[in-house]
């Protein structure tokens, strides 16, 4: 099977043509710039749309009776409490992204198959059915102070931003799996950060049964990042060796 670390034809860089680059370089050399000065003015315009603009949404009001009691009693200990529904709403989205995107690599596996020292299927099942659990443990995290698990708050939407060029190359007909896997090590990274805040927050704020309960899915994380982590470096050690071998 062909790997992307073959030479094809490429023609991206200006050193496959040295005549064309040369007069490129030439006509770049001699055209007058379209405006004077340096970076100083789309920073300036960067500064004016900051200032301008509003913020990416607020949290939305307690659902229930309970969440509204729970609201003022959180207030006694904590000068913002939605500061802690935010940061919970933030890791049920990434670990609703997280779900659908070990679907994504369990379908490239489906299509393309592992390699030596690669990720099995029934691995890659067993993660996707652990960060979908992660995922009910922190929609019954919010339920219980009250809060609407299907709201969408600032950093839960920030969150699906910053996963969706993931989603993109997890979800590219055209990337390999060691490709996907090296988007799902990124995700792992950032997941791990988060669920390290989230017990902090837990834990300062005296909810410490959900700290525990955020601490075996933490776990559950390292152990997702340590193995997919081997795979990443797995593959790029026999690539880089020409040791690469399809799996069984």
């Amino acid at each position: 099977m062909k790997e992307p670390t073959d030479m094809g034809m490429n023609r991206t860089g200006i050193g496959t043509s040295p005549i064309d680059s040369k007069e490129l370089i030439e006509a770049a050399e001699a055209t007058v710039p379209s405006s004077e000065g340096d970076a100083s003015g789309i920073a300036s315009l960067r500064i004016s749309y900051t200032s301008e603009s509003g913020i990416v949404g607020t949290m939305p009001p307690p659902s229930s009776v309970k969440g509204a009691v729970k609201s003022v009693l959180e207030g006694l200990t904590a000068k913002n409490p939605a500061v802690f529904l935010d940061k919970l709403a933030e890791r049920l989205q990434f670990e609703r992204t997280g779900t659908r995107m070990y679907q994504s690599v369990l379908a490239k596996f489906d299509a393309l198959g592992s390699y030596d020292g690669g990720p099995t299927r029934e691995t890659l099942l067993e993660f996707h059915d652990e960060e979908l659990r992660h995922f009910h443990v922190l929609r019954s995290a919010l339920e219980s102070m009250g809060a609407d698990p299907t709201a969408l708050t600032p950093s839960a939407d920030i969150a699906a931003v910053e996963a969706s060029g993931l989603l993109q190359v997890l979800n590219d007909p055209r990337t390999t799996l060691p490709q996907t896997l090296h988007a799902i090590l990124v995700a792992e990274l950032a997941d791990s950060e988060g669920w390290d805040m989230l017990i902090e927050l837990a834990t300062s704020l005296g909810h410490e049964a959900m700290a525990d309960d955020f601490r075996d899915a933490m776990r559950a994380e390292e152990k997702h990042l340590a193995h997919v982590r081997q795979w990443v470096a797995n593959h790029a050690m026999q690539d880089a060796e020409g040791k690469l071998q399809q799996a069984a």
